[in-house]
């Protein structure tokens, strides 16, 4: 288990050079997102990387979060993904708070999962993959590296050297146009992740593990039978 990484608050920007054995490591782990969006791909279902893959700042702990941005049946991703895992997959339905979109997760192994939402993401949702940083299949086949905000609260811009690095919090405007996002999901990062180093990790509303046999669409209709909150996150989504 990787320790958490606290937020910054203050600091000067500050270039960080890789060594070779950095420079290996994400080549390694970019092959493996290829090749798992390529798997996708063959099947219509396009995808993006995310977080520090795409910006370039792995470290021995760093996952490889592929992300499908839209609903679609889970079945299709399932058997796109099939035979790329080398023991039984886990799968999870994750919703973070009671107004947040629910959410599917295969994961591969311990560091390798592929998300897409059971429920639309709201403008919010779909642009917290660009505060992180994302890169498409094509762009991460050219080698393209993009900026992003780490979980430090740090903007990680790529150089050809490794990448600089800065605090946010003060800058959040400045920030919003450098990633292309709105102020308010940087303003909204930084309100959760200074939180959550304040008062501790918070744990998120639901989280439920599927049984081999379990399907992500029935299991989701049964959780909403059960919980109004979930049942209108559908309703108001257009799920039910």
């Amino acid at each position: 288990m990787s320790r958490r990484k606290k937020p910054v608050k203050v600091g000067d920007r500050v270039e960080v050079v890789y060594d070779e054995s950095r420079w290996k490591l994400l080549q390694e782990l970019r092959c493996k997102a290829i090749m798992i969006m390529e798997r996708l791909e063959r099947a219509s279902l396009i995808s993006i990387v995310h977080g520090s893959v795409a910006r370039g700042d792995v470290t021995p702990t760093s996952d490889v979060d592929v992300v499908i941005p839209y609903v679609v049946p889970s079945y299709r991703v399932e058997l796109a993904l099939d035979e790329l895992a080398e023991k039984p997959l886990k799968r999870f339905i994750t919703q973070a708070t009671p107004a947040h979109a629910v959410k599917a997760h295969i994961y591969l192994d311990d560091l390798t999962v592929v998300t897409f939402p059971l429920t639309p993401f709201t403008r919010h949702e779909r642009e917290f993959y660009k505060f992180g940083g994302e890169l498409t299949l094509q762009e991460l086949k050219a080698g393209e590296r993009v900026c992003g905000v780490d979980k430090r609260l740090k903007l990680i811009e790529p150089t050809a050297r490794g990448h600089c690095e800065e605090p946010i919090i003060g800058r959040e405007l400045y920030v919003a146009d450098k990633l292309g996002v709105s102020v308010d999901i940087v303003q909204e990062r930084i309100k959760v992740l200074t939180r959550r180093d304040e008062v501790g990790r918070t744990g998120v509303y639901l989280k439920y593990e599927l049984k081999p046999d379990e399907e992500f669409e029935e299991v989701l209709i049964r959780l909403a039978s059960r919980d109004p909150a979930i049942r209108r996150v559908l309703v108001s989504r257009g799920v039910l």
